[in-house]
C-alpha cells in the first residue's frame, strides 16, 4: 500500500477541484458513498459545505471517514 497522497478531480457544485489523498482514504471513501447510496462528489460537496474555513478538505474527509468508522465500531462492538 502506498501512503503517498494521489490527487483526484471531484466536481462540488458544478465546480472542479482536487482533492490529494492516499489510497486508503480514497478506497475508504468510495466504500462509504457505495453504502450510503451516493455518488462521491456529492458526498464531498456535503463535506465541503459543513467544513469550517480552519480546514481543507482532504482533511476534512479523512475526518469524515474516521467519524465514519468510528462510529460503525461502536454500534457494532467487536466479540
Amino acid at each position: 500500500m502506498n501512503g503517498r497522497p494521489v490527487k483526484r478531480s471531484l466536481t462540488l457544485r458544478g465546480h472542479r477541484t482536487s482533492v490529494s489523498l492516499e489510497d486508503a482514504f480514497w478506497q475508504a471513501f468510495r466504500e462509504i458513498s457505495e453504502q450510503k447510496g451516493r455518488a462521491i462528489n456529492d458526498l464531498a460537496a456535503e463535506i465541503d459545505a459543513e467544513r469550517g474555513t480552519d480546514c481543507g478538505l482532504a482533511s476534512a474527509i479523512r475526518l469524515y471517514i474516521l467519524r465514519h468508522y468510528k462510529t460503525a465500531n461502536v454500534e457494532r462492538p467487536l466479540a
